[in-house]
């Protein structure tokens, strides 16, 4: 794609309840979770950061993000909680609703995969990073999520040989990032008002209905380690994984642990 991004463009695309988002978009930085969280001291309301090129961009457990110039969307949102932190749990769950949702009015079928990735066609087609922090002054009292988005859309050859590992995007998508970039920030605004209203309760259906592994023997790892095998059979309301085990029914919370197919 061609089309350039503009803050301009993206908060007259959206509608109002994603213009009450402060956007900004810059051509080049390292990280924009990194650049949000360094801000928070200093914001009053939400903020989304878009970078058409982000040169240490992370995912889960450090991992790098690969993207290009135009092959992809790159973004954090700086959003103020009225819940208590502990109150957060699911909320990557939850964003991944909304982005799946969102992806769909464009006739793209995505899917979720435990905790916090979206695929296409078994790959993945974007991942998830939240951070958090208590920020405490006069002014700004309270609990801010930065969530980190990286989708792709077009990727060349060579982005996916530096990732190593079948991924999704959209080439098909013909459309201006603008637009597509407005409607994941209407999306994900309206999901995060629900959220903090109801927490991750809200979700649980919609994230099930999305599950791409449901009824699927999986296993759970930690740093490579096996801790779990069993049918994934969904999330409950605070969103830990279901599994059936043949020892009976267990549920995990998310952490630094990995989904992974297990191979009949």
């Amino acid at each position: 794609m061609a089309d350039l991004l503009s803050a301009q463009r993206i908060a007259a695309s959206s509608h109002p309840i994603g213009q009450q988002v402060a956007v900004e978009v810059v051509a080049e930085t390292g990280s924009t979770n990194a650049d949000l969280l360094a801000r928070l001291e200093s914001l009053t309301s939400a903020v989304l950061l878009v970078a058409e090129t982000q040169t240490a961009g992370r995912g889960r457990a450090g991992r790098a993000w690969h993207s290009a110039p135009g092959a992809a969307l790159t973004f954090s949102l700086a959003w103020k909680f009225s819940r208590p932190l502990k109150a957060l749990t699911g909320l990557p769950l939850a964003v991944g609703v909304a982005i799946a949702e969102t992806l769909s009015r464009f006739d793209v079928d995505a899917r979720l995969k435990w905790p916090n990735d979206v695929l296409r066609n078994g790959n993945k087609l974007a991942g998830i990073l939240i951070e958090t922090a208590s920020v405490k002054n006069a002014a700004h009292d309270g609990i801010w999520a930065v969530i980190g988005i990286g989708l792709n859309i077009a990727l060349p050859d060579s982005i996916a040989a530096r990732i190593g590992r079948p991924i999704a995007d959209m080439p098909a998508l013909q459309m201006d990032r603008n637009v597509l970039m407005a409607a994941l920030l209407d999306g994900l605004s309206e999901v995060l008002v629900q959220f903090d209203a109801a927490g991750f309760g809200a979700f649980a259906a919609r994230w099930n209905r999305l599950h791409a592994y449901a009824g699927q023997p999986v296993a759970i790892l930690d740093r490579g380690h096996v801790l779990h095998e069993g049918k994934a059979i969904g999330v409950d309301d605070s969103g830990r994984l279901l599994l059936e085990t043949v020892s009976g029914r267990v549920a995990i919370m998310a952490g630094d642990v990995s989904l992974r197919v297990v191979e009949g």
